[in-house]
């Protein structure tokens, strides 16, 4: 970007003009064409995702976050009413239209409406949703309301520095990284170590192509396996 200046030569950032507070995510149903993603109702999710969850047998699932994994469907579905229903965090169930239920969840949160600033996070796939073109456009979906839809002009992933996978799926994603925040949280009764990534507004139209061009049918073929893989110009 080109440097600015104030009227006495020191240098300042750019001009943001006419900037207005953005609006808040809405509680509504995002659509694709392999999923969609529908604001999570406890009653309605919470027995789909539990036994989605169930494939998970080791636990692997929840290594990452702060709670799970849980050993009920009775805790899952009071975890989801105490924690899932609020604004920040804003969950939502992501739908496979393969098999119509819930298979996983994410959400925006830490949104900062008035400086145009989002993040999504506790993302959690089942094992039937991982390394899915779904699992890849309920992220494209979730990046296209926050931009398109609302005008944000950052868009953030942060995951604890050790976990590899998610790691190399906000790279995979387009997400720049930022770097580590030594000893950012304790979890779990241990500590996590936090890197940071972002998309800024300037380099979603590129990173939204290569999502479109990717999720466009003809670069699949008849087995749903792709021809090209996901890749960011930015």
């Amino acid at each position: 970007m080109n440097q600015h200046s104030n009227d006495l030569g020191q240098p300042v950032g750019f001009p943001v003009v006419g900037w207005q507070p953005r609006p808040w995510p809405p509680r509504t149903i995002m659509h694709g064409r392999t999923c969609h993603l529908e604001p999570l109702d406890p009653e309605r999710h919470a027995a789909a995702l539990y036994q989605a969850y169930s494939a998970d047998g080791d636990g692997r699932l929840w290594t990452y976050l702060a709670y799970g994994p849980f050993h009920s469907l009775a805790d899952f579905q009071t975890h989801l009413e105490t924690n899932g229903t609020g604004d920040d965090p804003l969950f939502y169930a992501i739908v496979p239209h393969t098999s119509g239920q819930a298979e996983g969840v994410a959400s925006y949160l830490r949104i900062t409406a008035a400086h145009g600033v989002i993040e999504v996070g506790h993302i959690n796939y089942a094992p039937t949703l991982q390394k899915t073109v779904a699992a890849t456009e309920a992220m494209y979906l979730m990046m296209r309301r926050a931009f398109d839809e609302l005008g944000y002009r950052r868009y953030e992933w942060k995951c604890d520095a050790l976990n590899a996978p998610s790691r190399r799926a906000a790279l995979r994603l387009g997400f720049t990284f930022e770097g580590i925040f030594r000893q950012a949280l304790i979890y779990k009764g241990r500590n996590r170590d936090t890197a940071w990534f972002s998309i800024t507004d300037a380099e979603w139209p590129a990173i939204r192509q290569a999502f479109e061009t990717w999720l466009d049918p003809a670069n699949f073929d008849t087995h749903g396996q792709q021809y090209r893989p996901l890749t960011m110009q930015q």
